[in-house]
């Protein structure tokens, strides 16, 4: 058989070659920059060049600080600030008011590759590479014995610097980086938003398909999570954009293959035969774009009482700068202007801090954080100095805002919460019954330590009795024990073909199989694509999981992103059989944090 007749034979069988592996056709080249401007000392000359609005001023709050990265502000005005390269948290005060740090910082904590940092509830929590940790807050300021909360969080690679915040609701937003510049991750919570309890005991992947989204906030009207990620590298000077994202609870946000406002990436392709124009159907695109390569780092949405009150609700981020285009960008704080709670324009608000015409650098700004009197604080990195940003004009100052309201965000959560299982649904009303069979699962009883998050996380093989008029089968395995996700969606697959009536075990944790050809898996509660194990806390009593099987009458045209009530509500008067299989697991052992 010719290779172009085998080709028109598969597409006749629905079925899509995976050729881009090996070769596609693409031909592309980038004419690409390496431009560091060189860091010179920030000399009071260089200094009264900075680029300010009427009526601000900047000045250094504290210098001599080394790698600062990452500013946390207390109620009483106590300020913190992480450094990666020395690996510790150092605590500032300004206790006289003159806008300067009264002594030399005091360190509170020493932790390897120590980056993130949030307040809440009388505590700092700190975030490494892979950890979290949290300490009391003391009357003086420092640290009670730091605690670890978390010890497995994905590893870094190419962006280590994890930051976390905490939302009106209370939960944690924590930002896990991508590994590399493009790629298909091998572990889901790389490139991702994870929310998490404030104990570290339960987490889900909030949004993927973000770069590295070290910037977020939440809008102190409207209380919706923006952020600010990290644009692709190597696509030459004036591409791919810094993005700004309203980042919302299973949305994906395009990368590796998808970026601005829908713009292909040439090399990467999508796991399982998906397309790039189905992935980029599946993803959201950016809200608004900046210059590329200006590396957006903390964001803050103001709240202060001091600025004039044209910049309330504003956003403010540092761009740390750019190494790979020339002329460099970045080097400065942005204004992001939001007007009826969407983002207008990003514009410079302080900038010059790249100096020589652009071949020298004083400061590459990272840390932003808003002080207890109202102005802004910027961490410098390179030269080791937190700056003060005041206004000091005559317009009335702002009144300050109260903190963002949790109704966003917790709705977001509540999303199928809550509700019967699928087999007690409407949706699912069938008169036709199957029977549902696993060589490791015997029916209420214990399910082997393999098939569990705790141990291997391998699906188990499935079986079941074939239903006369089947186009297809889904799976829909939860566990109604589960708190504060109830039920837990622990697996999703549909388009299992009607010919089929057994699974094997270890299936792919991808949005497409390429065997069995076709098969969808969607999003689970942890935010993954495919079989997420039981993984109850532990000393629970057994939870029950129930593995759903159900017979259709046709196949579905539903996206990976697709989650359960999504596909409930696609099966809705389709589904002629169905049955289940229940198994229980308990976790007695405490694991070891890693």
């Amino acid at each position: 058989m010719k290779f172009s007749t085998a080709l028109a034979t598969l597409a006749i069988l629905g079925v899509t070659p995976v050729l881009a592996q090996q070769g596609d056709g693409t031909d592309l080249s980038y004419s690409v920059s390496i431009f560091k401007p060189n860091k010179v000392l920030p000399t009071s000359d260089k200094l009264a060049q900075l680029k300010i609005p009427e009526g601000f001023s900047v000045k250094p709050f504290a210098a001599g600080l080394g790698n600062s990265r990452i500013i946390a502000v207390a109620d009483d005005g106590t300020v913190y600030f992480s450094r990666r390269e020395e690996g510790d948290v150092l605590m500032l005060r300004d206790e006289d008011g003159d806008g300067r740090a009264d002594k030399a910082p005091v360190t509170v904590a020493n932790r390897p590759q120590t980056h993130g940092l949030a307040i809440h509830d009388g505590k700092l929590y700190i975030a490494t590479a892979k950890e979290i940790f949290a300490g009391e807050i003391q009357e003086d300021g420092t640290l009670g014995e730091l605690e670890l909360l978390v010890g497995d969080l994905p590893d870094a690679g190419q962006h280590p610097n994890r930051v976390l915040e905490f939302g009106p609701d209370g939960m944690i937003y924590y930002s896990a980086g991508s590994t590399c510049n493009a790629c298909n991750e091998t572990n889901a919570e790389n490139a991702t938003i994870l929310r998490m309890a404030p104990d570290g005991k339960s987490r889900t992947i909030f949004a993927s398909g973000l770069r590295n989204t070290i910037g977020y906030d939440w809008n102190p009207t409207t209380g919706e999570l923006w952020g600010l990620d990290h644009g692709i590298d190597f696509l030459g000077d004036e591409v791919q954009p810094e993005e700004l994202n309203l980042l919302e609870q299973g949305k994906q946000y395009g990368w590796p293959h998808v970026f601005g406002e829908g713009d292909l990436y040439p090399q990467s392709n999508p796991p399982g035969g998906i397309t790039k124009e189905q992935w980029r159907e599946q993803s959201t695109p950016m809200m608004i774009g900046y210059t590329a390569h200006a590396a957006p780092m903390q964001m803050k949405f103001y709240d202060g009482a001091s600025f004039p009150a044209e910049y309330q609700g504003d956003a403010f981020a540092t761009m740390r700068g750019s190494w790979n285009r020339n002329p460099a960008s970045g080097y400065e704080i942005v204004r992001i202007d939001f007007e009826d709670g969407k983002p207008a324009s990003i514009e410079p608000f302080i900038s010059g801090f790249l100096t020589d015409d652009g071949t020298t650098h004083i400061a590459r700004p990272v840390g932003l954080a808003i002080a207890k009197d109202g102005s802004l604080l910027m961490a410098d990195d390179a030269n080791g100095v937190i700056y003060r940003i005041a206004y000091e004009g005559n317009e009335a100052a702002a009144e300050g805002t109260d903190t963002p309201p949790a109704e966003v965000m917790e709705e977001q959560a509540s999303r199928g919460v809550g509700v019967p299982l699928a087999l007690q649904r409407d949706e699912t009303a069938a008169e036709g019954v199957l029977d549902v069979m696993s060589g490791t699962i015997e029916a209420d009883a214990g399910i082997p330590e393999k098939h569990s998050d705790y141990a291997d996380g391998v699906s188990p093989a499935l079986s079941w009795t074939a239903v006369d008029g089947a186009a297809s089968y889904a799976i829909i395995m939860e566990d109604p024990d589960a708190k504060p996700i109830t039920p837990f969606v622990h697996w999703l697959a549909w388009n299992i073909p009607g010919s089929l009536t057994q699974l094997p075990e270890g299936l792919q944790e991808q949005p497409r199989l390429m065997e069995p050809e076709g098969v969808m898996q969607g999003r689970n509660s942890a935010g993954t694509n495919g079989y997420f194990g039981p993984k109850p806390p532990v000393g629970d009593p057994p939870h029950h999981y129930h593995f759903q099987v159900l017979a259709l009458d046709k196949v579905l045209g539903l996206p990976a992103t697709a989650d359960r009530d999504a596909l409930l509500d696609a099966i809705e008067g389709h589904v002629i059989g169905k049955g289940e299989l229940v198994g229980t697991y308990q976790q007695t052992i405490e694991p070891p944090k890693q």
